[in-house]
């Protein structure tokens, strides 16, 4: 197999050959046809969090089963699925038995503590890989496994909003913008200061406002969420957020959140963060991008091209999602 890995922090991915995986009890090999390229890839690479090296990033993976392992069921030899960040959890501690897998106390996380998909093949539990809708093609489906998955259960929590903000509009909002809207909700898109390529892409997309994060809010929001691993732009979202409204932190990671004054908080305002995902989650959104049906934007790049790739998403350059194909 070939993969591209992460072997220090900060560091380049380096192209590296290994024997294929074979798969244990409860475990599938998937030879991958795509990966998404996340924001949570760049804070593994820049080890704003950290587990073991080396390893092989990549968390939004679509490919097809090549091999089972024992105790596999419900599954067969060439079904397509999609495997998550979410990769394993404990099913025992206090999280997990209240149906809280998400914040599971021993998980494993595709790409971080265990192996991922810029790569070839990979190994995946069969328990949680997701079946992809079949009107997505394996590119478009990526960006859907953690920008879409993450995106819709921030939107979950943000309550019902009428009015929502968007900060920072990549992969993620411009697939829930899609969600918000067939769900008949108002969408105000806050870019990078002076991204008007940005702006322009969100009100394509039917945004009714889109602006710089510097930029009041034209109307008081009922609730927003942040992408932008920004702690900066907390206080700004809460002031832009009515009494009783919502703040939700969509990253895994922000930079510190400077000091705001309780007023901007009072009024029975909540500033609250999204943990991971559960499966459930994913089950619910797949459905619900079928049915929309969501177009993801993706801009394709060879697998040997991930570092060109990360760039790019570091830079904000893309519209919409990088997606590492692997040859052939």
């Amino acid at each position: 197999m070939r993969a591209m890995e992460l072997q220090a922090i900060g560091g380049p991915l380096r192209h590296v050959e290994r024997e294929v995986p074979r798969p244990g009890p409860g475990e599938l090999l998937i030879e991958i046809s795509a990966c998404g390229v996340c924001r949570t890839d760049l804070h593994i690479i820049d080890g704003d969090i950290r587990d073991h090296l080396p390893v092989v990033p990549g968390h939004e993976i679509v490919g097809r089963i090549v091999e089972k392992g024992p105790d596999t069921p419900g599954v067969s030899i060439g079904d397509r699925v999609g495997v998550p960040w979410l990769g394993r959890t404990c099913g025992q501690c206090r999280y997990c038995r209240a149906g809280q897998e998400n914040l599971c106390d021993d998980p494993l996380f595709t790409g971080f503590n265990r192996n991922g998909g810029f790569a070839s093949h990979c190994i995946a539990n069969t328990a949680f890989c997701f079946s992809i809708p079949g009107q997505f093609s394996d590119a478009e489906a990526t960006p859907l496994l953690c920008a879409g998955l993450i995106g819709y259960r921030s939107l979950r929590l943000a309550g019902n909003p009428r009015r929502l903000g968007l900060y920072g509009f990549g992969a993620a909002a411009h697939i829930l913008t899609q969600v918000a809207l067939w769900q008949g909700r108002e969408v105000y898109a806050f870019t990078r200061p002076g991204d008007t390529d940005g702006q322009t892409f969100a009100r394509a997309l039917g945004c009714v406002w889109a602006g710089g994060s510097d930029q009041a809010a034209p109307q008081e929001l009922d609730a927003a969420i942040i992408f932008a691993p920004v702690g900066a732009l907390v206080p700004l979202a809460l002031r832009a957020v009515h009494k009783g409204g919502r703040l939700v932190c969509g990253g895994i990671h922000m930079s510190d959140i400077p000091a705001f004054p309780y007023a901007d908080l009072w009024g029975e305002r909540a500033l609250l963060s999204v943990a991971n995902l559960t499966r459930a989650d994913g089950e619910e959104f797949l459905r619900i991008a079928a049915e929309i049906p969501v177009e993801t934007r993706t801009h394709d790049f060879p697998l040997e091209q991930a570092n060109e790739a990360v760039a790019a998403v570091r830079a904000g350059a893309l519209q919409g999602a990088a997606v590492l194909i692997p040859p052939s």
